[in-house]
Parts: C-alpha cells; structure tokens; sequence
C-alpha cells in the first residue's frame, strides 16, 4: 500500500506551497484535487506542474475528481463531459494513473437514470482506457445510488471494464448503509483506489465533511480496512482526505508531517 495525501486536505494553500511542504514531512504521493491543478495550469500550464511534482519527488497517483457523468442531462451533460476530456488529457500528460469519479446521482431516479448511469460509466471507461487512465467510482452515502460498497462493486462488475473501479471512501463507507460484510467484496481488481479519514465523535447519521478527522483519532478507525486490503493485496495508493475547513487552516508542513506519520503508523510501515 502505498502512503498518499490528497492535497484538498490544506485546500487554502496554494498547490505550489502545499507539495512543497508535503515534500518537506517527507510525503512521496499525492491524490491531487483537481481544483487545486486547475488553479496552478490556468497560471502555470501543465508542464510547469509536472516540472514541479518531479522537483519535489512526488507522484501523483490520483487525481479527485470529476462529477456529473452518470445521470445529468441537456447542456450541462456536455459541460461535465467536455471537462471530463480535459481531466483525461490531464492526467494523462501528468502520468496520473486514476481518476476518481463521483458517484453524484441525487434525488428520485427512474430505470431510465439508472440505465443512464450504466452507459455513461461503460462510455467514461472507454474514453479512460483510450487515455491510459483508470476510473474509480466513489459511493456517496447521500447519493440516491451507489450509496454503499456492495452496490458500487456491482455497478462497476456490470459495466466490465478493466478501466473501472471501485473508490472506497472510508467517511462514506463509515456514516452511510455499507455494512461489515461487504469488505469481503473487495478485491484487487476491483479496488481501484482508497481515502481515508476517521470520524469526530459525533453521531454517524449527523456527520458531516467538516467532521472528518486524521485516522486514529475518532470513533471509526479503519483497522479493519487496512486488514482486508492486507488480505487482497492491495498495491495502490491509500490517501488521508479530509474535506476538513478547521484542518485547512494548519500550515500544510505541519500538517503534511503529522498526517504522513499517522499514516504510516496505521500501516505499520517505518517513516522514510
């Protein structure tokens, strides 16, 4: 498993400081929020972000992540999709190997959303594949569908494709209506990438984003987790992601330090 932060996690900082000083607490990989890049390539271009990871020592080995293809419609469909094709030829010029895709269907949906959903993952696959990346669907606990591990892993076994796979969000795994058993689900070709975060103590049908807290600190570790991507030998990145306003005001050094140690700690890995 390979130690990862995403960089959404010091999200007032900009992208230059933030791998700068991850870089400094001795961070190798990234999960790079794409808000983040979007920022520095308007400014910068694209080659100047990769001039930038390689003078660091970085990989960026997730970018997160792209909404609004499964079931939008008319001319913001084609928005999300034209960006889409951006976010592809990003990450294919930057060498990012997963692009992670929000499983964002809200609200009442028909058989016709849903057999939208399943096409436009299988065509999202396709446009993936061409480009050399692979998607990884993350469940939402507030979505209509996928809410929970077990749907997602069926949604991404029906579509087919080796492009696609699984994102497995502990918050969402966490507060929403996955259950134990569905860790059995996961393998290593299914899996595609994997967040981390533990949760404040507050009630798991109350939390919230700002809630997310560094793993090891709250009330939902994920040892079992890490005991079942142990089991399936899973290779790829495992990135702390905290959507977390009180932690984006830390200094990203400080933050970067603490948060790659406690990773480590919970994979019982030696600091580099």
């Amino acid at each position: 498993m390979r130690p990862t932060l995403a960089t959404v996690c010091s999200l007032d900082a900009p992208l230059e400081t933030v791998l700068e000083d991850y870089a400094a607490g001795h961070c190798e990989a990234v999960d790079l929020w794409l808000g983040h890049a979007d920022a520095f390539v308007k400014m910068h271009g694209v080659a100047a972000l990769r001039e930038r990871l390689a003078r660091h020592g970085i990989a960026p080995v997730a970018a997160s992540f792209q909404g609004g293809l499964l079931t939008s419609q008319g001319e913001a469909r084609a928005e999300h999709w034209r960006t889409f094709a951006g976010r592809l030829a990003l990450c294919r010029d930057l060498g990012i190997p997963v692009l992670v895709v929000a499983g964002d269907a809200f609200g009442p949906l028909s058989p016709q959303d849903l057999g939208r959903l399943s096409m436009s993952l299988a065509e999202a696959a396709k446009q993936a594949a061409d480009a050399g990346v692979r998607l990884a669907l993350e469940f939402d606990a507030r979505a209509s569908f996928p809410n929970n591990l077990q749907s997602a892993v069926a949604v991404v076994e029906e579509v087919g494709s080796p492009a696609l796979g699984v994102c497995l969000d502990w918050f969402h795994y966490t507060v929403g209506p996955s259950k134990p058993l569905d860790l059995m689900l996961l393998s290593s070709d299914t899996l595609a990438h994997v967040q981390l975060s533990d949760i404040a103590d507050v009630p798991r049908e109350m939390a919230s984003d700002s809630d997310r807290i560094l793993p090891g600190e709250g009330s939902s570790p994920p040892h079992d987790l890490v005991a079942r991507l142990a089991e399936i030998g899973y290779t790829g990145a495992i990135a702390i992601e905290l959507h977390n306003p009180a932690l984006w005001r830390v200094p990203p050094r400080q933050f970067g330090e603490i948060a790659i140690t406690a990773l480590r700690k919970l994979l019982g890995q030696a600091a580099a």
